[in-house]
C-alpha cells in the first residue's frame, strides 16, 4: 500500500513593524507637523506684518522700499514739488492713474477726472486713511484741493493679469495650487478685514462682474493681494437698520448675489426706490466665482476644489442669512491649505501608520 505523502502546514508570524522604524516614522510626523505649524504661522501673520500698521510706521507715516525711517504723508506743496509723472497707466470714470517717480521711487498718482465725482473721489481717500492695514495699498501722500492721491506702486499690476503673470519664465515655478490656494486665501482675509474693519461692516460694492472685482486688486511683488480702489465701499449698521445699495442702476447677471437683482420681475420696470436694500453676505456670494479663478487650472487644484465643496455650496445659499462669515470662509481655507500640504509632504505616511 503505497504511502501518502503528509503536509506539515507551516504557521508564519505576522509580519511586525520594527519599535525602531516605527518610533522614526513617528518622530518624522512630528517634525513635520511642527515645521507646518511654523510654516503656516508666518504666512498667516503675513510677512510679520502688522494688522493695521504696515510698513511698522504710525498712522499718518509711511515706509517706502529700503527706506528705514518713517516719513509723514506728502502734502499738497511736496507733491507738487517733488514727484514727477512719467506716463498714464490708466483711466476709470473717476480718476486718471500715472506712474510716477519719487526720490527715485516709482510711485502712482491717481487724479480726478470728472468734477461730478468728486464725493466718490473724497470717499475713496478716506477709505484708504482709515483702512491702512497690510491688506490696503500703502497711502503716501494726497492734496484734497487738487483731488490727488499718491500711493505705493506695483509692478505686477492688478490681478486681471494674474495668469499671463504666472506664466511667465520666471514665475512658473510657483504657478501651483499652493500658491493659488495662498492668493484665495489672502482676497478673503481682505473681505474678511473689510466686513470687520475699524470702520465698521463695509460691503466691496465695485463687484458687479469678476472683470470689475479683479481690477480693484493689486498683485505685490511676493504674491500678496492688496485692494487698491475703495470709492465704493458703503456701511452697514445693522442696530441702527442701515443696509446698503451698490449704485442706483438695475444689475444682471449670476454673478451678483440674488439680493442685487431686481426682485419682481420683467413686467415691473426698475426704480431704485422699490429696490429692496442689502448687507454685506453679497460679497459671500461672489467668494467662489473669484477663488475658482484665482485656483485656475493646474496640477492639484481640482482637489482645492473638492475641498471647498461644501463652503462654496454654503456662500451660494439662495437666502443671505444662511452664507456663512467671511471669517468662516477664512477659517476653511485655511484648514484645506494645512490638510492638503500635510498630505502632500507624507502622502505614505497614514498607510504606514
Amino acid at each position: 500500500m503505497e504511502k501518502k505523502p503528509h503536509f506539515v502546514r507551516r504557521e508564519f508570524p505576522p509580519r511586525e513593524v520594527s519599535s525602531l522604524s516605527l518610533g522614526l516614522l513617528l518622530a518624522a510626523v512630528l517634525i513635520l507637523n511642527a515645521l507646518l505649524y511654523l510654516y503656516l504661522n508666518k504666512f498667516y501673520v503675513s510677512s510679520g506684518r502688522a494688522e493695521t500698521d504696515p510698513g511698522l510706521c504710525p498712522f499718518g507715516y509711511f515706509k517706502l522700499g529700503a527706506v528705514k525711517n518713517c516719513s509723514p504723508w506728502l502734502s499738497c506743496e511736496a507733491i507738487n514739488r517733488e514727484v514727477r509723472k512719467l506716463k498714464c497707466v490708466g483711466e476709470g470714470a473717476v480718476k486718471k492713474v500715472f506712474l510716477s517717480e519719487w526720490k527715485e521711487n516709482k510711485v502712482v498718482l491717481s487724479q480726478l477726472t470728472n468734477s461730478e465725482l468728486k464725493e466718490d473721489f473724497l470717499h475713496g481717500l478716506k477709505m484708504l486713511k482709515a483702512l491702512q492695514s497690510k491688506h490696503v495699498v500703502r497711502l503716501l501722500g494726497y492734496c484734497e484741493q487738487q483731488f490727488t492721491i499718491l500711493t505705493e506702486y506695483h509692478p505686477l499690476g492688478s490681478l486681471r493679469g494674474l495668469n499671463e503673470t504666472l506664466h511667465m519664465p520666471k514665475y512658473k515655478g510657483i504657478n501651483t495650487w499652493h500658491r493659488r490656494l495662498m492668493l484665495a486665501i489672502d482676497y478673503v482675509s481682505v473681505i474678511r478685514y473689510l466686513h470687520s474693519s475699524p470702520l465698521g461692516t463695509l460691503v466691496m460694492c465695485d463687484s458687479n462682474d469678476l472683470d470689475k472685482v479683479l481690477s480693484q486688486y493689486l498683485l505685490t511683488s511676493d504674491f500678496h493681494i492688496l485692494v487698491n480702489d475703495l470709492d465704493a465701499l458703503p456701511l452697514v449698521n445693522r442696530s441702527a437698520g442701515r443696509l446698503v445699495k451698490c449704485g442706483h442702476r438695475e444689475l444682471r447677471g449670476e454673478f451678483v448675489a440674488p439680493e442685487q437683482r431686481w426682485p419682481y420681475g420683467e413686467e415691473v420696470p426698475f426704480e431704485d426706490d422699490l429696490m429692496p436694500p442689502y448687507d454685506e453676505k453679497t460679497d459671500i456670494w461672489k467668494i467662489p466665482d473669484v477663488s475658482n479663478f484665482f485656483l485656475g487650472h493646474v496640477e492639484g487644484s481640482d482637489i482645492v476644489r473638492l475641498h471647498l465643496f461644501d463652503i462654496h455650496a454654503a456662500c451660494k445659499k439662495e437666502d443671505p442669512a444662511e452664507r456663512p462669515s467671511a471669517q468662516e470662509v477664512l477659517d476653511t481655507y485655511k484648514k484645506v491649505l494645512t490638510l492638503l500640504i500635510r498630505e502632500a509632504a507624507m502622502p505614505g505616511a497614514r498607510e504606514m501608520l
